[in-house]
C-alpha cells in the first residue's frame, strides 16, 4: 500500500458487480467530532445493492461514494474523542456510505457518535456480521413488536441475514417463531435453523394462518397488506424488510387496510446507542448465539462478494475480512 493511501470501492453511476473493483484513495484526513477506524471486517447488506444498482443515481447521495453501512475494526486515530488508539469498536448507520464515505475500505473516518465499544471477545469474521443485521433485528423485535416472551412470531422472508438473526433473537428469548420463504428449496435452511414451523409463501398467508402475535415484515410492501390480516386483535406488524423489491405502497388506506385492533409500525435503524450495543453483545455471548456467516470473502475478493450479494445465493450474512 502506497504510504498514506488506502484501498477502496468507490462508485459514482449505478455499478453492477463485475464493474466493482478496489482503487487507490487517499487515508481520511481526522477532524474533531470524528475518528479514524482500521477496517477488519464488514458484512454486507441489501440497502448497498439497492444504493449501486439504483439509488446511487439520486441527488441526496454523495458521489463519489465509498459503498458500506457498516464495520468492525479498531480505532486508528481517536482524534478529540474519548477512544483509545487500537480499542475494538463497531460503526454502523447515520448517513454513512451515502451521506459520507463508507466500509468498503482500508480505513473510514465516522462521527464520535456511530462509534461503539465492543465489549465481548468475537472474532472479526463473526463480529463483522453483527452491527447492521443483529442492531435491525433487536430493534424491530423490541422496538418494533414488543416482543414478549410466549409470543407467535412470524418472519415474512427469514432465509436473509436479518431473517435468521431475528430467528435466534426470538427463539433465545423464548418464542415460538413460524419463518417463510418463497423458494421451496430453501425449506430446508429453516429446518436447520431450529423454526417452530415454515411455510413456503405464495404471497397470500392470511387463507392459511390466523392468531398470530407478531409479525415481522422482511418482504415489505408486496405482502404487507396480507400481513396485516392474519395477526390477531391486539396484534403487531412490523415493517423492516423491503426484499420483495417493492418500495412504497400507492393507493394504502390505512382505515381500510389496517385491520380493527392490530397496529402497524416500522423500524429505521438509523439510530444505535451504546447502550443498545452492549444488550445485543451481552445477549448475544448470554445465550451463546453465532452469528450466521454464509460466506466469507477477501476484500480483494470484493467483485465476487457483490456478485453473491446481487444473486442471493449465500444463505446468510456475507462477510468481507480486509485487514486481517
Amino acid at each position: 500500500m502506497v504510504e498514506n493511501m488506502m484501498r477502496a470501492v468507490m462508485i459514482d453511476k449505478i455499478t453492477d458487480a463485475d464493474e466493482v473493483a478496489l482503487e487507490n484513495y487517499a487515508i481520511p484526513k481526522v477532524k474533531n467530532g470524528w475518528v479514524l477506524i482500521k477496517v477488519k471486517s464488514f458484512g454486507m447488506n441489501h440497502s448497498e445493492k439497492i444504493l449501486r444498482l439504483h439509488e446511487i443515481e439520486a441527488d441526496y447521495i454523495m458521489k463519489p461514494i465509498i459503498p458500506g453501512i457498516e464495520c468492525a475494526g479498531v480505532i486508528e486515530d481517536p482524534s478529540d474523542s474519548q477512544f483509545k488508539k487500537g480499542q475494538r469498536v463497531v460503526s454502523l448507520m447515520g448517513g454513512m456510505g451515502r451521506s459520507f464515505n463508507g466500509s468498503y475500505a482500508d480505513y473510514v473516518l465516522v462521527p464520535e457518535n456511530q462509534v461503539f465499544e465492543v465489549n465481548k471477545d468475537i472474532s472479526w469474521e463473526y463480529l463483522g456480521a453483527v452491527p447492521e443485521t443483529y442492531y435491525t433485528a433487536w430493534g424491530s423485535l423490541f422496538n418494533g413488536l414488543c416482543l414478549k416472551k410466549g409470543d407467535t412470531l412470524l418472519i415474512r422472508g427469514a432465509t436473509c441475514a436479518l431473517g435468521y438473526a431475528s430467528i435466534q433473537l426470538a427463539k433465545a428469548f423464548g418464542c415460538k417463531v413460524i419463518a417463510t420463504t418463497h423458494k421451496e428449496e430453501k425449506i430446508d435452511l429453516l429446518k436447520a435453523a431450529d423454526v417452530d414451523e415454515f411455510i413456503v409463501d405464495n404471497g397470500k398467508l392470511s387463507d392459511r394462518l390466523s392468531g398470530i402475535s407478531k409479525v415481522l415484515e422482511l418482504v415489505g410492501p408486496k405482502t404487507l397488506k396480507d400481513s396485516l390480516r392474519l395477526v390477531k386483535d391486539g396484534g403487531i406488524v412490523c415493517h423492516t424488510g423491503i426484499l420483495g423489491g417493492v418500495f412504497t405502497l400507492n393507493g394504502f388506506d390505512p382505515i381500510k387496510d389496517i385491520p380493527n385492533g392490530v397496529y402497524l409500525t416500522g423500524f429505521y435503524s438509523n439510530y444505535p446507542t451504546q447502550t443498545i450495543m452492549n444488550e445485543i453483545f451481552n445477549f448475544i455471548a448470554e445465550h451463546r448465539l453465532k452469528p450466521c456467516v454464509g460466506k466469507t470473502f477477501n476484500f480483494e475478493e470484493i467483485s465476487q462478494a457483490c456478485l453473491a450479494l446481487d444473486n442471493g445465493s449465500v444463505n446468510g450474512k456475507i462477510v468481507v475480512n480486509v485487514n486481517e
